[in-house]
């Protein structure tokens, strides 16, 4: 989703920038909105998901010996997290729509996106959405702020409470225990770049909920802009955050790449190579499901250049 915020979001608004005018027109002022409040959904709710996770992988009765998750119950995850993020953004479709203005000095006229319901909407449909526009400030300040900030704080101090009593009886150092405190370190990491990116909007929020009547049209322009360049800002360092902090997937990444550029050459020494580097891989790649090794795998089933 991150992604899909710099390749579509980013170039509409730097076009909005730089010409005053919407590319897309009252579509990419409907569409735009819901997938920036979709991705803090989806931030949130993974957040949220991957502290359950290490709250189970701390109080697991045989945490040493978990098993891997199926990818059937991984996508079926991902599916309630995005789609659940989605559903509560569509008022921001029905929310926003665009406007033009005519400057006085230049008589140049720029087109920019209003938060203003349409009155074409049914009455019952128009309701709902003025009830989500004032609620919207405190809306986004508990759900896609103090939600996944509580809820990631709440499962490390848990985890750490379990995982400091169980180090009394268990000797410290084990490569579960390093791999465990290194998820938690991604995790936490993760946690304070959203809270870092995300504390703006929420301050200029209120600030403009209590203030906009003493704020002129400029000032509350360059807000907003303020606001979708940091979210701009976390989408563009979460993805680099995550391969430079989880080391299996990085290495992956990179083995990709290497491989896509290489174009799959198949000779020996790149074969031996790219099993090599996928042994290591796989081997390392146990962090994530807290699942022991007893004998690494034979390199005959791991001997392709990719």
């Amino acid at each position: 989703w991150d992604f899909l915020i710099l390749f579509f979001c980013l170039p509409v608004v730097i076009f909005n920038e730089i010409t005053k005018k919407r590319l897309l027109e009252d579509v990419s002022c409907r569409i735009v909105p819901f997938m920036e409040v979709s991705s803090l959904g989806v931030t949130t709710f993974s957040l949220c998901a991957l502290g359950i996770d290490r709250f189970h992988a701390a109080t697991s009765p045989q945490a040493s010996a978990r098993p891997i998750e199926q990818c059937q119950s991984i996508i079926a995850k991902l599916a309630v997290i995005w789609v659940g993020s989605m559903t509560l953004s569509v008022p921001e479709i029905l929310l926003w729509q665009l406007a033009q203005d005519t400057s006085p000095v230049s008589g140049v006229v720029t087109e920019y996106c209003t938060m203003k319901p349409s009155s074409n909407l049914p009455e019952s449909v128009y309701s709902l959405v003025l009830t989500y526009q004032n609620a919207r400030m405190w809306w986004y300040f508990g759900c896609y702020f103090c939600l996944p900030i509580l809820f990631t704080v709440s499962c490390q101090l848990v985890t750490r409470r379990i995982s400091g009593t169980e180090k009394k009886t268990e000797c410290r150092g084990t490569k579960h225990s390093q791999c465990e405190s290194h998820l938690n370190c991604t995790i936490i990491g993760l946690t304070i770049i959203y809270g870092l990116c995300t504390t703006p909007e929420n301050v200029c929020n209120i600030v403009v909920a209590y203030m906009s009547p003493d704020m002129s049209k400029q000032t509350l322009d360059l807000l907003n802009l303020i606001n979708q360049f940091f979210l701009f800002f976390k989408c563009s360092v979460t993805p680099v955050l995550l391969l430079c902090l989880c080391r299996p997937l990085g290495q992956a990444f990179m083995d990709c790449c290497c491989c896509c550029c290489e174009g799959c050459s198949p000779d020996t020494a790149s074969s031996e190579g790219s099993a090599d580097s996928k042994l290591k891989t796989e081997m390392s790649s146990s962090i994530f499901f807290d699942k022991p090794r007893e004998s690494p795998p034979p390199l005959l089933a791991l001997g392709t250049p990719c």
